[in-house]
């Protein structure tokens, strides 16, 4: 099941046939600043086949975001995430550099936890950030997260857990 359509996005699922342009999202230097280093071709397509297993062993991963018009916009979506020794249901999301700065991420976000709620019945969302990412940051403040704690993920980098409660405020 997908998060209900925004007013300017609606969500899909990702096939083979988004090699092309996961890729050249994954594989961007500026999208992927705070990762370890951008991804490569075949990585984009283990990201892709994640997300499709992620469908069918939970209903959810990430999902293609684009425009009612079919603009692809970047991904956005709920995947169990480690997080000491739990897994965590986190929200992630990654926009083109052309189609940043126009409230996509947070508008995909929103919908996407709002769906966490509804729909899979999660109690709490988090979001797992770089310290030093800011607008990644200023997506989960707008969505209603707020900042639980500074640990180090699965591989020992310095992250940040926001967290959302169900009920809390959007």
């Amino acid at each position: 099941m997908l998060p209900e359509p925004t007013l300017r996005l609606r969500f899909r699922e990702m096939t083979d046939g988004d090699l092309d342009r996961m890729a050249a999202l994954l594989g961007d230097p500026e999208v992927m600043r705070y990762y370890p280093r951008p991804k490569t071709r075949e990585e984009a397509q283990r990201w892709i086949d994640w997300s499709r297993r992620g469908y069918a062993e939970h209903g959810h991963a990430l999902w293609i975001i684009e425009t009612h018009d079919g603009e692809f916009v970047g991904d956005c979506g709920l995947t169990w995430q480690p997080l000491g020794d739990e897994q965590r249901l986190e929200v992630g999301y990654h926009v083109c550099p052309a189609q940043q700065r126009r409230g996509y991420a947070t508008e995909a976000a929103r919908a996407c936890v709002e769906h966490a709620f509804d729909k899979v019945g999660a109690h709490q969302v988090v979001a797992i950030i770089h310290p030093d990412n800011a607008a990644s940051r200023g997506v989960a403040e707008r969505i209603g997260m707020s900042l639980e704690r500074a640990t180090r993920d699965k591989c020992g980098h310095p992250v940040v857990v926001y967290s959302r409660t169900a009920g809390g405020a959007a």
